[in-house]
């Protein structure tokens, strides 16, 4: 078991967060609610797929990383540049409707 006994950046807390590249941000900017309710999303998703049949949670796994990587994607600014690898959210959405289907 890991213990965590010590946490802190030594930041200060001035109201501000560092993005992925270190810079600072506004703790209630846009692009860190948006990467809070895809976490939030993605938690709920985690809850889900402990009472989800086979099926299902395949289809919840799938939608788990490509949330991770969307939360990725959404803490790491972009420099006018298409970073590599940038939403690789490639599902087609078939998934999602023979997920509907089979209901």
């Amino acid at each position: 078991m890991v213990r965590l006994t010590r946490i802190y950046t030594r930041g200060g807390d001035g109201g501000e967060t560092s993005l992925g590249n270190g810079t600072r941000v506004p703790k209630h900017g846009l692009r860190v609610a948006a990467y809070g309710t895809v976490d939030e999303a993605n938690a709920a998703i985690g809850i889900a797929r402990l009472h989800a049949d086979t099926a299902a949670d395949e289809m919840l796994d799938r939608i788990q990383n490509d949330l991770f990587d969307l939360g990725a994607d959404l803490c790491t600014p972009q420099d006018g540049r298409r970073a590599a690898g940038a939403l690789r959210i490639t599902a087609p959405r078939s998934s999602v409707s023979n997920a509907r289907s089979t209901r």
